[in-house]
């Protein structure tokens, strides 16, 4: 910014004291000429000319400017060194400046001011400079950490080939269906089987995963989310392959296929169930579920419902109709895989409160940074995944944002200025 002295020529008159010329100097700076008020003789300096011409020149100024336009047009003039005055000259004839604690002066023809971290400079040209300190570099809150993604996935392969290894061993396991019927379940007992059951629960369940699928892909933090994901069902996997492999429990349905049993737990037979079923996924619809026993607790009813938890969390609030569409297709599932008799109640009871209880703590946990830590009164911190949790999520700053975003750089028109949306 530039003092120029030549608006001393222009209607607003001019800031002299007396002894001082019509131009002022301080320490090398060039001071504005303003226009003072009227009534302000001791500001505007012409005593000594008489009340009529005082009074004149000062009715003259007030159709010009206020009291506050005099401030406002010299907010960067350097204070004074000698009695805290502006270039008045003399403490009673000059403008007060602010006081000199703000201020520190430098030697020479140059003055330094120092305010809020900045440096104000200037120079006897009249030039004043501002020097901002850098600003800080923030980390992002939401790292992708995509090598943890991966990791994360691993996790979730390797404990659904051991969800499928117990399943293999338990199938040798189950009672005998000729001399074992199924348990009394309140349910079971009161709703005859229906057998194409089982494969609509599934379609709803294949269903439902592309849905996730979707949401996944195009959140703006899907490598977050997906890790988030892989991890909470790799635990309920573990946790399911042990509960199954502890109590093996009588088939539910008298007309559910089952392989026969070979009486032998041998490597090799073990390795080809593994196989066949991981080619199925954990369906039957596709022929590959044939073995018998996994029952506590109901894997169906935890894809059904880990379904709709993260399409309710993380898809945009004003889809509230997709999130009760979600909700039916997993609550009808649900029902159909009871009324095939395809597990018993208390596996779906279980399953339901495993996914929902899992999910919950894992969010409440990321979600505030205080329980990331040990401490005597998180008690949340004592599951025994907790150093899995802290791993994961020790960089993720909060809550993720419900954004979204096309996941291609092609084509590139879908990519515009403000592609994310808050929902």
């Amino acid at each position: 910014m530039v003092l120029d002295p030549k608006i001393a020529h222009n209607d607003y008159g001019s800031f002299q004291s007396p002894g001082v010329g019509a131009s002022a100097h301080h320490r090398g700076v060039e001071i504005a000429s303003v226009a003072l008020p009227p009534g302000d003789a001791g500001l505007h300096g012409h005593e000594g000319d008489g009340e009529g011409e005082g009074d004149a020149e000062g009715a003259r100024l007030a159709g010009d400017m206020t009291q506050s336009d005099l401030y406002q047009r010299q907010p960067l003039l350097p204070p004074s060194a000698k009695n805290d005055t502006w270039a008045g000259g003399t403490k009673s004839g000059g403008l007060h400046s602010p006081t000199r604690e703000y201020y520190d002066d430098t030697s020479g023809d140059g003055l330094a001011i120092h305010r809020n971290g900045g440096l104000v400079s200037s120079t006897s040209n009249g030039m004043v400079q501002i020097d901002m300190p850098a600003p800080l570099r923030e980390e992002p809150r939401f790292p992708k950490e995509k090598w943890k993604t991966f990791v994360a996935f691993l996790i979730l392969v390797i404990n659904f080939l051991i969800t499928v290894t117990s399943l293999a061993m338990v199938h040798e396991r189950v009672p005998d269906r000729e001399k074992y019927g199924p348990l009394p379940d309140i349910f079971l007992d009161n709703v005859p089987a229906i057998d194409w059951a089982l494969s609509v629960s599934e379609v709803l369940i294949v269903i439902s995963v592309y849905a996730v699928l979707i949401v996944l892909v195009f959140h703006k933090h899907r490598f977050i989310v997906m890790r988030r994901v892989f991890v909470i069902l790799a635990l309920l996997y573990l946790m399911r392959s042990i509960t199954m492999f502890v109590t093996v429990l009588p088939v539910a349905s008298v007309t559910y296929y089952c392989s026969p049993k070979l009486n032998s737990t041998s490597t090799a037979v073990v390795v080809q169930r593994m196989w066949q079923l991981f080619q199925g996924f954990g369906l039957s619809i596709n022929g590959k579920h044939t073995y018998c026993g996994d029952y506590i607790y109901s894997g169906h009813t935890v894809m059904l419902t880990m379904s709709y938890l993260i399409i309710a969390e993380y898809s945009p609030k004003r889809c509230f109709p997709v999130h009760w569409v979600s909700w039916i297709v997993s609550v009808s599932g649900v029902i159909l895989v009871l009324v095939a008799h395809g597990h018993y109640t208390v596996d779906v009871i279980i399953a339901y409160y495993a996914t929902t209880t899992l999910f919950w703590i894992y969010h409440t946990l990321a979600n505030n940074p205080t329980l990331k830590q040990h401490g005597p009164n998180n008690f949340l911190a004592r599951c025994w995944w907790f150093p899995l949790f802290q791993y994961f999520e020790q960089n993720v700053g909060g809550p993720v944002p419900r954004q979204y975003e096309w996941p291609l750089p092609w084509p590139r028109w879908c990519h515009g200025k403000h592609p994310n949306r808050n929902s």
